[in-house]
């Protein structure tokens, strides 16, 4: 921006955040201007109006003067001082044979009125403002009522009015755009932080899943192991390679789930970890080893499923069953089906064991069921976000069943089977 580009936007951030004395000036310039036009007539001499022509009388100049002071006013009270001016034109117009110009001060009023008031109450003052003037002008005044003087009056109330308007629909125009863009702005604020929040979560329900799967089998083998040392060393080997693979298979995910976020700038970074139900096998060998007894039923052969389902439907299987083996007794035994039933797939764990512990004063556990932990949290947060349904409910008769009905289409996208 240039120096006198600089200086002329302060001069304007200046006025602004003083309008009174703007305003002053403004009055003060007025007053000048119509003192100076009094000095001339149109109709002076042949060769056109010329500077001294004529003198202003002592009441033209006092109404003059009044009209000018009156704009000090034109912001705060713009109706009042377009009322004042307007009859200070009048008085002039009628009682002078030669009006000096106190109507400019009715003009710059009017184009006030229209910039800083609606639509409506424009059309009616500006046309109120006009009529009166130019009818008294023509019919009232010293002149005949063709007299350009006259013409003149109607033409600037006329401009200034439409003048005033545009300022003021402008002025609508930009303060809506500037509304429009702040808006937006805490919008993308406001979504950044909801899709952080959502990020949070998944990282911190992922974290959960693995490290409370692993660490329960790693407790168990541990116990077997610590249980069998003396007289079984070699049962006790077996248990503690169980820890090993446990423990490994834990730094490993947690590897890949901590290296997701390392990714985060790479457009071709995966966005969940590579868990699914084709590695169910394994999932459910884990178990195997630390002594709970686990059958599958499968009838979905193998189909691909959406990531996000896949991952949910392996992450639920693998809660409940470590579930089973924290809170279900050293005797349970579990069941786990995958059917794909149409449009969804129906993830259900059985299992015969003691109901889980409930916390007195809690109405049951993990979210209401388990005592105090997130795991059931955590698959009910993955299923609804999936736009599917989760039960989660002790057995007639003993033991725990977990159901979750996860959609293929929908939320999760296309259908894959």
């Amino acid at each position: 921006m240039t120096t006198n580009g600089i200086l002329l936007a302060r001069t304007r951030d200046r006025l602004r955040a003083h309008p009174l004395a703007f305003d002053a000036g403004l009055a003060v310039l007025v007053f000048v201007a119509m003192l100076l036009a009094s000095f001339t007539d149109p109709h002076g001499s042949p060769e056109g109006p010329t500077f001294g022509d004529r003198t202003p009388t002592a009441g033209g100049i006092v109404l003059m003067l009044c009209g000018a002071s009156a704009l000090v006013l034109r912001r705060r009270r713009p109706i009042a001082v377009l009322a004042a001016t307007s009859a200070f034109a009048l008085v002039e117009l009628v009682g002078d044979a030669r009006p000096a110009p106190v109507a400019m001060g009715a003009v710059i009023a009017l184009y006030t009125v229209a910039s800083r008031t609606d639509r409506p109450t424009t059309w009616r003052l500006g046309l109120a403002t006009m009529a009166l003037l130019t009818g008294t002008a023509m019919f009232f005044g010293g002149t005949p009522w063709y007299a350009q003087e006259n013409v003149g009056v109607f033409a600037w109330t006329g401009m200034a009015a439409a003048a005033g308007d545009a300022v003021r629909s402008r002025r609508a125009f930009v303060d809506a755009i500037r509304e429009r863009a702040e808006r937006a702005e805490r919008t993308r604020e406001e979504e950044a932080r909801r899709r952080v929040a959502e990020e949070r979560l998944r990282i911190a329900r992922d974290l959960h899943d693995v490290v409370a799967h692993h660490i329960a089998l790693v407790n168990v083998q541990a116990g077997v192991a610590a249980h069998v040392m003396d007289k079984r060393p070699d049962q006790a080997k077996e248990a503690l390679a169980h820890v090993r693979a446990a423990s490994r298979s834990a730094l490993d995910e947690l590897r890949a789930t901590v290296g997701l976020l390392r990714q985060s700038g790479d457009p071709e970074a995966p966005t969940e970890p590579v868990s699914g139900l084709a590695v169910l096998d394994d999932l459910l060998a884990t178990f195997r080893n630390a002594g709970l007894p686990v059958e599958l039923t499968r009838t979905d052969a193998g189909a691909a499923l959406p990531a996000a389902v896949d991952l949910a439907a392996y992450r639920i299987i693998q809660e409940a069953l470590t579930n089973v083996r924290k809170h279900a007794g050293a005797d349970a035994r579990a069941e786990v089906s995958v059917l794909r039933v149409g449009r969804t797939v129906e993830i259900t764990v059985l299992d015969d064991g003691a109901p889980p512990p409930a916390i007195p004063g809690q109405a049951g556990a993990d979210g209401g069921i388990h005592g105090g932990g997130h795991g059931l949290v955590g698959m009910r947060e993955r299923v609804i976000a999936l736009g599917g349904t989760l039960t989660a409910a002790p057995r007639y008769g003993g033991g725990f069943r977990v159901q979750a009905i996860l959609p293929v289409t929908g939320r999760t996208g296309e259908d894959h089977g």
